[in-house]
């Protein structure tokens, strides 16, 4: 457990991470609701959303992408510009699966259970 000093007492590491504040003998629970114990608790928490992120920003450049090449008119330096997006999007998604496949596979070589999600 690490300690550290905030707002004058020494709290323990795991109760900023679980997001709980005890005023008065209030107990105040942080927006990412219970369960989240561990630093890789919090992780797996944003991974959950980060994918899905990501995977929506990919297919927005691959749209952009195509909407430029089709109104490019034959212009080549538009349809290059065009080719560009859309390459950068395809091997964003490459890396975006490959980054989720590592780490399932680490998890399941260390058995951390399922993985990430």
């Amino acid at each position: 457990m690490v300690d550290f000093y905030q707002f004058g007492k020494t709290e323990t590491m795991t109760r900023i991470l679980v997001q709980q504040l005890n005023i008065n003998g209030q107990i105040i629970t942080g927006p990412l609701g219970s369960g989240l114990n561990t630093l890789g608790d919090v992780v797996n928490r944003l991974v959950t959303f980060i994918y899905p992120l990501a995977a929506g920003v990919l297919f927005l450049i691959i749209v952009w992408g195509g909407y430029d090449f089709l109104t490019s008119q034959g212009a080549a330096d538009k349809i290059k510009s065009a080719q560009a997006k859309i390459t950068a999007g395809i091997i964003g998604f490459v890396l975006l699966l490959v980054s989720y496949l590592l780490v399932k596979l680490v998890a399941l070589i260390f058995g951390l259970g399922n993985g990430i999600i």
